[in-house]
C-alpha cells in the first residue's frame, strides 16, 4: 500500500453489506503456543517448528441483520475497498467477544487490526462493557503473537475443545484486554 493513502475505520452499516464478505486469507503455521499457569499467573512461550504450512479458515457469509441484532462490525477501507474486518458479540459478562478480526494479507504489518481493536473501544463502552476478549488457536502464533502486543493479557485456556475432531490435540487461549 502506498504512504500517502489513509486507510479509514467506521462502524458498518446495511450498506456495507459487501464489506462483510471479505474473504478468509491464508496465514502461516510454524509452531505453537505453549500456555502454562502457576499461583501466580499465565506464562506462554512458543515452540517453533522447522517446517512450514499454512491455514484458511472457510469464509464465513456474514449477514448485517444478524450482526446488528447481536453486536456490531468495523470496517477498515482503503479509499471505499474494503481491506479489514472485525465482528464484535454482545456477551453476557463485562468483556465483550471479538468473534472475528481479518486484514487482507497486502495490508497486514500497518496497524489495521490493532486500529480495529481501539476503535471498537468507545462502542463497548457505551454499551457496558470493561473491555474485550477472545480466542485464539495455540498453532496460529501470528495471531497470539499480536493480541499479546496490542496489550491483551491471557486469561484462559481450553485444552478440550478439538477433541474427537480432526484437530485434536489444538488448544484455544483465551486472550482479554481492559480498558
Amino acid at each position: 500500500m502506498p504512504e500517502n493513502k489513509k486507510i479509514e475505520i467506521r462502524q458498518l452499516t446495511a450498506q456495507d453489506t459487501p464489506a462483510l464478505q471479505l474473504p478468509n486469507e491464508p496465514f502461516a503455521l510454524h509452531g505453537r503456543m505453549i500456555v502454562t499457569r502457576d499461583a501466580a499467573a499465565w506464562h506462554a512461550r512458543v515452540e517453533e517448528t522447522d517446517s512450514a504450512a499454512t491455514q484458511t479458515f472457510p469464509d464465513e457469509h456474514y449477514q448485517f441483520a444478524e450482526i446488528a441484532k447481536n453486536g456490531f462490525a468495523l470496517g477498515a477501507f482503503d479509499q471505499n475497498k474494503p481491506v479489514g474486518l472485525t465482528i464484535y458479540q454482545e456477551a453476557f459478562f463485562k468483556y465483550l467477544y471479538l468473534d472475528d478480526l481479518k486484514v487482507n494479507a497486502a495490508y497486514r504489518h500497518q496497524g489495521i487490526a490493532r486500529r480495529l481493536i481501539q476503535e471498537a473501544a468507545p462502542a463497548a463502552k457505551q454499551r457496558g462493557y470493561a473491555g474485550i476478549y477472545t480466542v485464539g488457536q495455540d498453532n496460529n502464533i501470528d495471531a497470539c503473537r499480536f493480541y499479546l502486543a496490542a496489550g491483551f493479557q491471557i486469561g484462559g485456556l481450553n485444552t478440550r475443545g478439538y477433541g474427537h475432531t480432526q484437530q485434536e490435540g489444538k488448544q484455544d487461549i483465551y486472550f482479554y484486554l481492559d480498558f
